[in-house]
């Protein structure tokens, strides 16, 4: 990522959660622990199913005296409604603040320069009251800023930093193993923990219960892990989603994001996965890419 790139998230939402609630509230809700996120550093998470499928996932940043949620915007009214449903009696107020905030991106070597930096995941500063802070999931993704759309453009500008084309930060993702969008297309589709949050830093197994935590902990601790979601490069034709991907007839997974940066879910354990050998859908050929932070 280029130091002087910055990249406008306008697929990104920002929901608010403050009262004097939130903090519990959030708490029984998600998979991360809440008490994590403060003024020096922000967390990813995830809203599970009570099954433990994956259903929303986002970035917890400590904003005034509630929270700001950076989700992917097509996942935001459905999350702010799923979240209402476990307000209850909750002195909790949810609101939807993507017409007033936005979301850029830039290098990780760009957020070092910044007094008080630290080269940590998560780690969060102030810009002129502004949220800026490593990406909690892979410090290789760079640093986000949370800013007001009306100071976007001058604080970039006094940053020294030039709008890049997007689908750069997408690639970089995808290469990475973390998926950049098209979230709507995992939900239900398979537990979180397949999703490789542990290893994103978003799910702690030290705290209490939370909505899908019994689950989650089981197949974590009865080591019955067996299926992951990888990143797909399509060497020949086109994927479908929901198709299967076989090695000589074995299926060894299935497609669930076939856009222009997909992902499968592949039987990473299985004797017939090897990233190196080149896999065969119904239409295409393809490679399967094992990110380097799984062991």
């Amino acid at each position: 990522m280029n130091i002087k790139n910055v990249y406008i998230l306008d697929d990104r939402a920002i929901l608010y959660i403050n009262g004097e609630d939130a903090k519990e509230f959030l708490q029984n809700l998600i998979s991360n622990d809440i008490n994590k996120v403060s003024d020096e550093n922000s967390c990813f998470s995830s809203l599970l199913t009570p099954q433990g499928k994956f259903l929303y996932e986002f970035i917890i940043v400590k904003h005034k005296s509630g929270y700001l949620l950076d989700c992917e915007k097509p996942q935001a009214e459905e999350l702010l409604k799923q979240l209402s449903l476990y307000k209850l009696r909750s002195k909790v107020e949810i609101l939807n603040l993507s017409n007033e905030f936005v979301v850029a991106a830039f290098s990780q070597e760009k957020f070092l320069t910044f007094d008080d930096a630290k080269d940590q995941s998560g780690f969060t500063i102030k810009y002129r009251e502004d949220p800026i802070f490593l990406d909690p999931r892979n410090k290789q993704l760079g640093a986000r800023l949370i800013i007001n759309l009306e100071k976007l453009y001058l604080s970039l500008k006094k940053l020294s930093l030039n709008d890049a084309n997007l689908k750069e930060y997408y690639s970089l993702s995808h290469s990475l193993g973390i998926v950049p969008k098209d979230l709507n297309k995992l939900q239900d589709k398979l537990f979180g923990i397949e999703c490789n949050f542990e290893e994103l830093n978003g799910i702690d197994f030290k705290k209490g219960c939370y909505v899908g935590q019994e689950n989650t902990a089981r197949i974590k601790l009865k080591n019955k892990l067996s299926k992951r979601l990888f990143p797909v490069n399509v060497l020949k034709g086109k994927l479908h989603g929901g198709e299967s991907i076989f090695n000589n007839g074995i299926e060894i997974g299935k497609v669930l994001i076939e856009n222009e940066f997909p992902f499968a879910l592949v039987k990473y354990l299985d004797k017939n996965f090897d990233q190196n050998l080149i896999f065969k859908t119904k239409n295409a050929s393809i490679k399967i890419n094992k990110p380097y932070w799984i062991i």
